[in-house]
């Protein structure tokens, strides 16, 4: 179960993290029907949530779960390397300077406007973690839709290989570049913004 803890600082990331994991229920299993471990009935956590993950997590005001990521190391277990590696062309990009992004969540509780908002905020603290970290790429899975999407935000990014289908949709795997550009790029497409939601960044254990 995830763990209760009191000491201030711990408790805030904890109780972000309850709301993450909360929000991914309600998104992936309750929304779009994925086939998802579920805790309690509320939290939506898998054998990748370990003590290895990291975790970006944007709260409202309130501390009412905006948007989130899960961020894998490579050299360990990850969706792509050990669930998708027939989505490469090649090898899986693995290394200790590449993370895996997953669970890329946007609280269904929102308008549409500030799910743009949380979204591009999101995608601003995984460039901003990455650079801060040494982390020069990250590599991901994702349904058709949401792959075009990424593609076009205007970063250094790249398919992995020719989607496939996956249980009635199909799924594509690919790369993202971070460097000393990668800000200024998405800067002119509008998706890089100054964060107006709390960034929390976790590695706390939910075992």
């Amino acid at each position: 179960m995830i763990n209760a803890v009191t000491h201030p600082k711990i408790a805030e990331r904890n109780m972000a993290m309850c709301a993450m994991f909360a929000a991914r229920k309600q998104v992936f299993v309750d929304l779009l029907k994925w086939d998802l471990p579920v805790l309690d009935d509320r939290f939506e956590i898998d054998q990748f949530d370990t003590p290895d993950a990291r975790y970006l997590i944007l709260l409202g005001a309130d501390g009412q779960h905006r948007a989130s990521a899960r961020l894998l190391p490579t050299t360990g277990p990850h969706i792509l390397g050990d669930l998708y590696p027939h989505l490469c062309d090649g090898q899986v990009p693995r290394g200790p300077r590449i993370l895996e992004i997953s669970r890329f969540c946007l609280d269904r509780n929102q308008d549409a406007g500030s799910r743009l908002s949380a979204r591009n905020q999101l995608v601003t603290a995984l460039v901003d973690h990455a650079i801060n970290e040494g982390i020069n790429c990250y590599t991901g899975v994702a349904e058709l839709g949401w792959l075009a999407q990424i593609l076009r935000f205007g970063w250094q990014c790249e398919p992995l290989g020719e989607p496939q289908g996956n249980k009635g949709s199909k799924i594509g795997a690919l790369r993202i570049g971070i460097d000393d550009q990668t800000r200024a790029k998405l800067e002119r497409t509008g998706i890089y913004t100054p964060l107006s939601l709390q960034l929390i960044e976790s590695r706390e254990s939910v075992a």
